[in-house]
């Protein structure tokens, strides 16, 4: 669901210059530099991410850095285009990224992001199943409470900010970026010809995608 919808926003990469907030294990950055990219430079905190993502690169046009995405941006540099997939929902103070994301920008240059949707980290629990385990509802609560909620993701007491997509927009807006677009992605139909029991993620929206560029 992710993927696809992000991607579809994508500009041309082709001697592009990026930055990707968040890197993992370094997917986006090698796809891009097979798109053409001039140079991708991944952010990524986990410092075993990095060491996965470095062994499975194989080229000097794309370098990790080891740091928190919430550290000011030290780059000489400005970007063509800055990404960060699935992984603003994990810092606390999303004005200030947005802030940096614009300075650290060419004009016209864009800033695509997805995050988990605030209606799924609204009540910080998994969707409510009924005595057979079958799907009933994504429950939605405290929205307006933008704060930390604890989960298990994998490994217990996992941290996430909530906050509203009023809040995603507005902090957008407030430092100088224009929205080209927001997606809420369904389930691709291929997806759902192999996995039909997919479609309880038609039921709700599990994603938030933002795009935006500084004039």
């Amino acid at each position: 669901m992710e993927e696809p919808a992000l991607r579809a926003l994508l500009p041309d990469l082709k001697g592009k210059i990026i930055l990707d907030l968040g890197s993992g294990f370094g997917d986006f950055a090698r796809y891009a530099h097979s798109k053409g990219a001039k140079k991708v430079y991944g952010i990524e905190l986990s410092s075993n991410m990095i060491e996965q993502a470095r062994k499975l690169t194989q080229t000097d046009d794309i370098e990790y850095i080891h740091a928190s995405m919430t550290n000011p941006m030290t780059f000489d540099e400005r970007f063509d285009f800055i990404i960060s997939s699935l992984a603003i929902h994990y810092i606390e103070n999303f004005n200030q990224l947005a802030s940096e994301a614009y300075s650290h920008l060419k004009e016209g240059g864009k800033f695509v992001f997805s995050v988990e949707h605030p209606m799924c980290t609204a009540h910080a629990s998994s969707f409510m199943k009924n005595e057979s385990g079958e799907f009933i509802c994504m429950p939605v609560d405290n929205y307006q409470n933008e704060s930390i909620r604890h989960t298990s993701w994998f490994v217990d007491d996992v941290i996430k900010y909530h906050r509203t997509v009023e809040s995603y927009i507005m902090g957008l807006l407030n430092v100088g970026f224009v929205i080209d677009a927001l997606k809420e992605p369904k389930v691709i139909n291929d997806a759902l010809l192999e996995k039909p029991e997919a479609e309880i993620f038609n039921r709700y929206s599990p994603f938030l995608i933002i795009s935006a560029h500084r004039l």
